[in-house]
């Protein structure tokens, strides 16, 4: 199923549609609206090429107003992880968002260097699970920045800046270098 609702967050229109069967399958969202069908289209598309099946029926469900708490801080982000069906994900995939969600709070950042440290691997294979992160805001991506910036973020760099300066995250907002 699909469900697709718009919240206003710190005065933005934020649209947030997530994929769910029994648990969610994938998420993805837009500022003002711009983009949410390309990012719905990449996020189908994704999940598709890993074997996921999907209905994508709309349907209402609570599932679109967790990721709004989670954005405003009322739900940590590692109380919703036991709603995510982590189907398509690969074993170091999910261990990496596992490991990110359940240790990198809201309010600070980790470098895409140091969570490679901690997981043993490296930076490109940690930047590779970010750019396929199927539930931004839920795993918290946007937490992980470049140890000279804020780094890249899919799909774009303004939804990036706009979680981390709600988290009050300031010093990476006013660093765009990637």
């Amino acid at each position: 199923m699909l469900s697709v609702e718009h919240f206003r967050i710190s005065g933005r229109g934020v649209w947030i549609a997530v994929l769910w069967e029994e648990k969610i399958q994938g998420i993805t969202f837009s500022l003002e609206g711009e983009g949410l069908e390309n990012n719905l289209e990449r996020l189908t598309g994704f999940l598709r090429r890993r074997g996921v099946g999907m209905d994508l029926a709309i349907e209402t469900s609570r599932y679109p107003s967790v990721v709004r708490d989670v954005i405003l801080g009322r739900v940590e982000n590692s109380e919703v992880l036991s709603m995510l069906s982590f189907g398509g994900v690969t074993q170091f995939e999910r261990r990496v968002y596992e490991w990110l969600t359940k240790n990198v709070k809201r309010g600070s950042v980790i470098t895409y260097g140091d969570l490679a440290n901690v997981l043993g691997t490296s930076p490109r294979a940690i930047g590779g699970a970010m750019k396929r992160n199927p539930y931004p805001i839920v795993v918290p991506c946007h937490r992980v920045v470049a140890r000279d910036g804020i780094g890249y973020y899919t799909p774009r760099l303004e939804e990036k800046v706009f979680l981390l300066g709600i988290e009050g995250v300031e010093v990476w907002t006013s660093s765009r270098r990637t």
